[in-house]
């Protein structure tokens, strides 16, 4: 395929509520948007960047310098193979995987739009429904926790997980326990940790969760590999697999026994799926974990979240109207009533497609790459 234009649109869409971890508080997705033209068709991709590089090295001013002056004038004008032969081609920036996997992204859908078959089939997946967890931000107090926890129960998801740092963690975990008993329930730490709290850690130990989900440091695989063997519960990597080689590292050193698999984080779909099946060799269980994205990389995600090695477990994903008031894709994505996500194939007809008009109208800014 030939890429005949570029198009980089900044958008930003206030969330309902306003969403914390242990690193920041979100009120705003500012987020990027590339658009790919080839022959009539348009790939639409979503960078899953921050406004700061809080959650990894990357953000909207950094991913924004490498797609408008790196990426796309060497792409534009020029015949692509595809989202594979890109990723082989630009191999030569390092990093920058969240820029990368908005180009790789538009890349797939162009192939969807070309060969007449969804994201699903393409990447071979499976499942027809995906099962829906949800994560719960850092809450003010132990009270507005359980009633978050009780809401997100009452809507059917299928599994629970709540952000933790030091100060709002054994407790409020026991708050949850104790109001709801043993329910699916997960944390996710966001590097918060080290080994010095081991003591803390310990504790969290004792309340049965799925997994504890990235307790210490992005680059602490050694330090979690201690970790692993010091706790009963299962730790699950996310921050720390940001490509194929830290997810091999992490299983052969054993500091983890689940991987939150963001595609985006680890350069797009075609390195996620590689991750997927390395890990379901190994016998790691994986889930596909979300980034508060609009409707273009959600849809993304729910194919994504099809593969065969996901069926088992609960994938943060939602409806949009969970974080937005508004999404930029139509159909509005929606939770099934048994709180599953749909996954768009041919048989049942579901194509979601970008709402051009609330694009605009959430647009700041909108810069144009030809050849």
């Amino acid at each position: 395929m030939r890429i005949d234009r570029a198009d980089i649109i900044r958008v930003q869409n206030p969330f309902l509520h306003p969403f914390e971890t242990s690193f920041t508080k979100f009120v705003v997705r500012d987020a990027l948007l590339v658009r790919l033209a080839s022959e009539g068709e348009y790939g639409w991709g979503e960078c899953k960047a921050f406004h700061g590089p809080y959650y990894n090295a990357e953000d909207n001013g950094t991913a924004l310098h490498v797609l408008k002056n790196l990426i796309l004038p060497r792409l534009v004008g020029r015949e692509c193979d595809g989202p594979e032969a890109f990723l082989r081609e630009f191999r030569y920036i390092k990093g920058n995987r969240l820029a990368k996997a908005a180009v790789e992204n538009a890349l797939w859908e162009l192939r969807s739009r070309f060969a007449g078959k969804t994201l699903k089939t393409l990447i071979g997946g499976t499942s027809k429904e995906v099962i829906a967890g949800i994560s719960i931000g850092i809450q003010k107090d132990e009270k507005t926790l359980v009633e978050k926890v009780g809401k997100a129960l009452e809507a059917g998801y299928h599994r629970v997980k709540i952000k933790i740092r030091p100060g709002t963690d054994v407790t409020r975990i026991g708050a949850v326990r104790k109001a709801f008993g043993d329910i699916p329930l997960t944390v996710d730490a966001n590097s918060a940790y080290t080994l010095r709290d081991i003591e803390t850690l310990r504790a969290i130990d004792d309340f049965g969760l799925e997994y504890i989900e990235q307790p210490l440091g992005d680059e602490d695989l050694l330090d979690h590999a201690e970790l692993q063997k010091a706790l009963r519960t299962d730790i699950c990597l996310d921050e720390s697999v940001s490509s194929y080689e830290a997810a091999e590292a992490a299983i052969r050193l054993g500091s983890c026994r689940v991987i939150n698999i963001k595609s985006s984080r680890v350069g797009g779909i075609s390195e996620g799926i590689r991750i997927h099946d390395l890990a379901v060799k190994n016998g790691i269980r994986v889930w596909c974990g979300g980034m508060t994205e609009l409707g273009i990389g959600r849809a993304q995600n729910i194919a994504f979240a099809s593969l065969p090695g996901f069926a088992k477990m609960a994938h943060d994903l939602a409806g949009s109207s969970r974080f937005f008031a508004r999404d930029i894709v139509t159909p509005e994505i929606r939770l099934t009533d048994s709180c599953m996500m749909v996954v768009p194939d041919e048989e049942n007809g579901i194509r979601y497609e970008v709402d051009t008009r609330a694009v605009d109208d959430m647009t700041v800014a909108h810069w144009v790459v030809r050849p």
